[in-house]
């Protein structure tokens, strides 16, 4: 028993050291612990009797820059972001996580949350992700939100990858690089490796082309890790699910922190079923791609 209090006393210590002294956001933030590892994740304040809503983070990151859409819908859905093992503060787990190791951490966490179905919301590497937690359990999802989905064959290979985000550091607001800048730098050179070569071997597109739950994907124009729009269209009309593709103009990669209303706009009218509009107050303009043009 002693020895049972020291530990939950060193994971306490711990965590406090890992907490960030000042909140990112309105969302609460808080601790829990899946498979033995430590995550930390952020929740709405005061969990609402409404349907879940979980935003999972890209390549490197945290959930940190996905904060600025999250807290958009908080007050609607019982919004979730958590920091994947391995990723932003979360402690890694023992042998690293692929997509579908990341895909059933999530499933976990919903477990340890007591949340059986959530709309799953996720960007870049996240989509992935998503795809994987639908194909496997697809009772628990209730909706997919891909934006800017990535890690498919034209983020390959690495060089080029990289190269990609180079461009879209350009095209990101100034601000986005004091948020991305300690994941990455905490994420490190070999995970870098290590996550970009499981990407590329995860069958991201046949899984996309799987999915049987309402989608919602939504693309940047000014996104150098995506295809160009109309190659983006073409892929998204194979779908045999009901899917809805969005463009939003002057848009890159990391949407959720740049176009944070028009984003969550966009969501909450998918959402309501209901038509795709431009939120006139908002930067950027979002329009609704139609896939099957007669």
């Amino acid at each position: 028993m002693a020895r049972g209090a020291a530990d939950e006393t060193t994971d306490a210590r711990r965590r406090v050291r890992r907490t960030p002294k000042r909140p990112a956001s309105t969302l609460a933030e808080r601790w829990t612990t899946i498979d033995g590892v430590d995550v930390f994740y952020r929740e709405s304040p005061d969990v609402p009797d409404e349907p879940a809503m979980v935003h999972l983070h890209g390549f490197g990151l945290s959930g940190r820059y996905l904060l600025p859409t999250a807290e958009r819908l908080a007050g609607e859905f019982h919004t979730l972001v958590p920091d994947l093992p391995g990723f932003g503060l979360s402690w890694r787990a023992p042998r690293a996580l692929d997509v579908p190791g990341l895909a059933r951490a999530a499933v976990t966490f919903l477990d340890d949350r007591g949340i059986e179905k959530a709309t799953l919301v996720g960007n870049s590497m996240g989509c992935p992700v998503i795809c994987e937690f639908a194909y496997e359990f697809p009772e628990r999802v209730e909706r997919a939100v891909l934006v800017s989905p990535a890690g498919g064959r034209f983020n390959q290979p690495l060089m080029g990858a990289i190269a990609q985000l180079a461009r879209d550091g350009g095209r990101e607001p100034s601000s986005m690089v004091k948020v991305a800048t300690p994941d990455y730098l905490r994420f490190g050179i070999y995970s870098t490796f290590r996550m970009f070569r499981a990407l590329t071997r995860y069958p991201t597109l046949e899984r996309l082309l799987e999915l049987r739950v309402p989608t919602l994907v939504v693309v940047g124009d000014k996104d150098p890790l995506m295809p160009p729009p109309a190659a983006v269209r073409e892929v998204a009309a194979l779908a045999e699910t009901s899917v809805v593709l969005v463009v939003i103009e002057g848009a890159a990669h990391a949407i959720n922190f740049s176009h944070p209303d028009e984003l969550a706009n966009v969501i909450r009218l998918f959402m309501a079923d209901r038509p795709i509009v431009d939120d006139p107050d908002a930067p950027g303009v979002a329009r609704q791609i139609d896939l099957h043009p007669q």
